[in-house]
């Protein structure tokens, strides 16, 4: 059976997720930003964490482990093992290619550095999902504060890879801006303007915009488009990453 993913709500616009096996009642939360929704979440589906699988070190991804942990000591805490220094005190602390199980579902570690060095998402094939907080995001993607724009393209094309069908669950909620962003480079995308339109109606009721499905954001996400917009950004046969690095550079200014 496919997990029961639950979107958890924190700060003024960061998302946690639980996901949850039935069979097995073990329950993995992907990020802590804060406790309390979490910590409110897990009471009310009546929930105990068997483990917290954190994506990167940034104090908004992290900084409600503490709490979390004493109401739930037994959750195993999970990160990338290159980037142990900066995380919180890890029990499984794993790399690329690695596996962590989650009763009966099985998610595997994709290194994604770029947003960070030793940021990785978790894939589960068999619930369709990938998280991968500030890497793939929304119509987006995080800024590149500590790799290269090569890094990061080489990232997000890995993420771009996984299935389609794909759906991911990203770590903030930033889709309203990035899609007026990605308008100014790609303007006559017909399925990025009725995305923006979507979004607008969504967020005009607080719904959220996160999760997304995968095959929409290689339709409209300026990030994987890069080999697309090339010639429209007066880029015609360069490198993908160098046009992935410029439209970086213009969403950083924008």
């Amino acid at each position: 059976m496919p997990l029961k993913i639950v979107t958890v709500p924190c700060l003024s616009d960061n998302y946690a997720f639980l996901a949850h096996d039935a069979a097995s009642g073990e329950t993995a939360l992907v990020d802590v930003p804060e406790a309390a929704p979490i910590l409110a979440a897990l009471s009310e589906k009546g929930w105990t964490l068997s483990h917290i699988l954190i994506t990167h070190h940034h104090a908004d991804h992290v900084q409600g482990l503490d709490e979390v942990l004493s109401a739930h000591p037994d959750a195993k805490v999970v990160g990338h093992a290159a980037d142990a220094d900066r995380l919180p005190k890890l029990d499984m602390a794993l790399a690329e290619g690695d596996t962590v199980t989650v009763g009966g579902s099985t998610g595997t570690v994709m290194d994604v550095s770029g947003h960070t060095v030793g940021h990785i998402a978790y894939h589960f094939p068999d619930s369709n999902a990938a998280f991968t907080a500030d890497s793939l995001m929304a119509l987006g993607c995080g800024r590149v504060f500590e790799g290269t724009m090569p890094m990061m393209w080489a990232s997000l094309s890995k993420l771009a890879a996984l299935p389609d069908d794909t759906v991911v669950y990203s770590g903030h909620e930033y889709t309203q801006a990035n899609g007026r962003f990605a308008l100014s480079v790609d303007p006559d995308n017909p399925d990025l303007q009725a995305r923006v339109a979507d979004i607008a109606a969504a967020r005009d009721k607080g719904e959220p915009t996160v999760p997304s499905a995968l095959a929409l954001e290689k339709a409209t996400n300026p990030f994987l488009r890069a080999p697309a917009l090339a010639e429209q950004l007066g880029m015609a046969g360069a490198d993908p990453a160098e046009v992935f690095g410029e439209i970086r550079r213009r969403k950083d200014s924008f």
